[in-house]
């Protein structure tokens, strides 16, 4: 079957956050296990966050989910998975646009997009999300290991570092993206902090 062949968009008697672990799994676990297993402790990181996201909780939650399948081999055209997989979702699956903007963006994407020359390409495709909601997805995805276990965002930054090596795009990239993926997490802890604080008064 043709990964490309067009999807039934998300309807009403399918749950947005069934209908982004379906497909994440369909085009991730059995080619890329490794990569489905940090997808589903993103997931589960994004769980926690419900206090502080309220009815935008699930919107996260599928975000999670969705947020690697770019590097679905049959997905991979500019190399950018951001990209790459929020043009999936936006013209093959038919995705919700907000699934589609944190996608493109996630994980301060803007920067690897910078060092790979596709900034004014991202840019005039896919707008940004709400901050509230991207730093979220920052959260989940650099508090995660690529093994799905939960981890310290400075941990995450050093694993993807030794990863990839010093010369990677990744590399330079998180490198240059660190200040936003540290200042995202840190922003969440805190809010996560005084919500947990504010019931225990």
């Amino acid at each position: 079957m043709d990964s490309r062949a067009p999807l039934l968009p998300i309807v009403n008697h399918v749950g947005q956050v069934e209908w982004a672990y379906g497909l994440a799994k369909d085009l991730l676990k059995a080619e890329l296990p490794r990569r489905w297993a940090h997808t589903q402790g993103v997931a589960e990181q994004a769980e926690t966050l419900a206090p502080i996201l309220g009815a935008d909780a699930d919107t996260l939650i599928a975000a999670c989910l969705l947020h690697d399948i770019g590097y679905a081999p049959d997905l991979v055209d500019t190399g950018m998975h951001q990209l790459d997989g929020a043009r999936y979702l936006r013209d093959v699956a038919g995705a919700d646009e907000r699934l589609c903007r944190l996608v493109a963006y996630h994980s301060c994407a803007d920067n690897e997009a910078r060092q790979r020359d596709l900034l004014d390409v991202l840019a005039k495709e896919f707008d940004q999300e709400r901050q509230d909601l991207a730093r979220a997805l920052t959260y989940c995805d650099m508090t995660t290991d690529p093994d799905g276990r939960h981890l310290d965002v400075r941990d995450r930054l050093a694993e993807i570092h030794s990863r990839y090596g010093p010369e990677h795009v990744v590399s330079r990239s998180i490198a240059a993206a660190t200040p936003c993926i540290v200042s995202s997490v840190r922003a969440v802890e805190a809010a996560l902090s005084d919500v947990r604080q504010a019931g225990a008064g």
